[in-house]
This record gives C-alpha cells, sequence and structure tokens, in this order.
C-alpha cells in the first residue's frame, strides 16, 4: 500500500529538522562522539537524554490526544543486547551512529559517506541473515509486545516523569564532572 505524499513529505521534513538539531547540537562531529566514548565530552548523552524524554512524552501526548496509534514490536531482549553490542562497536569505530552519519555526510563529510555505505551493507547483511535469526535469536528472551507500563503495571505519565528527573540528575552529574575537568 502506497503511502499518501503529505506522510511522505512530513517524513522527509522530519528528517532533515532532525538532521539540523543534530549538526546545530554537534554531534554529527567525529569528535564529539568519539570524545562521549573517551569521557572527554558529553554532548551526545545531554542529546540522547533529551531527544528520549521530548520523543517519550511527545509519542504519548500524541497518543493521548488519538492522533498516533502505537504499533509495539516485540521485545526481544537477546536481540537486543546482540544488536546494541554490534551497534556499540560500530559506532566507537566509525564515530557515527546512522542518524549522526547521514547528517554529518549531508555536510560534507567524505568519512561519514563511507561510514553510511558501511551501514548499507550492514543492513544488507541482516537482510540476509533474517530468516536464521528470526528462528534462532529472536525466539531467545522474547517478552512480546510489552511496554514499560506493561511490565511494571506503573502509568506511562510516571514513568515519563521518573525519566525526566533521572536525566535531570544525569545532566547535573554530568555538570559536575565537566567543572571539575577544567
Amino acid at each position: 500500500m502506497a503511502e499518501p505524499l503529505s506522510r511522505i513529505a512530513l517524513g522527509l521534513l522530519s528528517g532533515v529538522l532532525f538532521g539540523f538539531v543534530l549538526e546545530k547540537a554537534g554531534v554529527t562531529r567525529f569528535e564529539t562522539i568519539v570524545n562521549q566514548f573517551r569521557f572527554r565530552d558529553f554532548t551526545v548523552l545531554k542529546v540522547m537524554l533529551t531527544a528520549i524524554v521530548i520523543g517519550g512524552v511527545g509519542v504519548h501526548a500524541f497518543r493521548a490526544l488519538g492522533w498516533v496509534h502505537l504499533s509495539i514490536k516485540p521485545a526481544q531482549m537477546a536481540a537486543v543486547i546482540v544488536g546494541g553490542l554490534v551497534f556499540g562497536v560500530g559506532m566507537a569505530l566509525l564515530g557515527y551512529c546512522p542518524g549522526t552519519g547521514i547528517a554529518a555526510m549531508a555536510t560534507g563529510s567524505r568519512h561519514a559517506a563511507v561510514g553510511v555505505l558501511g551501514m548499507l551493507v550492514g543492513a544488507a547483511v541482516f537482510a540476509e541473515l533474517y530468516p536464521w535469526a528470526a528462528s534462532t535469536i529472536l525466539r531467545v528472551w522474547n517478552l512480546g509486545s510489552v511496554t514499560l507500563p506493561d511490565i511494571t503495571g506503573w502509568p506511562a505519565w510516571l514513568i515519563l516523569t521518573l525519566l525526566t528527573v533521572v536525566a535531570l540528575g544525569v545532566f547535573g552529574l554530568v555538570e559536575r564532572f565537566e567543572k571539575r575537568k577544567v
């Protein structure tokens, strides 16, 4: 089923705005991401926590207003761990994640373009291995289509409030750590 042009345009606009924000935040720079792994620059952590909190609040607000319907994917925890390790190693080696890699490529970064090509090759390899993964690793520690409210019994807004408090606490700790370094 083809997507309406307005949805495609909205997706493209969202992607361009996301890339713009990533560039303005400085996370399209190789040094920024690598220095996050070296505990010298916490810009990536701050941007990610902010995006998670704002995204979570936005998604749940849109859901409460009836503007979106959530399609919850299965929580396949073993696959999340393996995928997270592959993702983390790739990000540490390349210095970009998919979003920051594409945004950096848009700014003219040649090494980001090589990295994005590598990500596309990795996605193709995963697509080829998917039948094997579906019959093995995706079945291990599969919690089904659940959310944190389903697992904890807590309302989504309580979890989002706690997440916001944790994020603010992390921001405070990072700020104190950064001041001590100077």
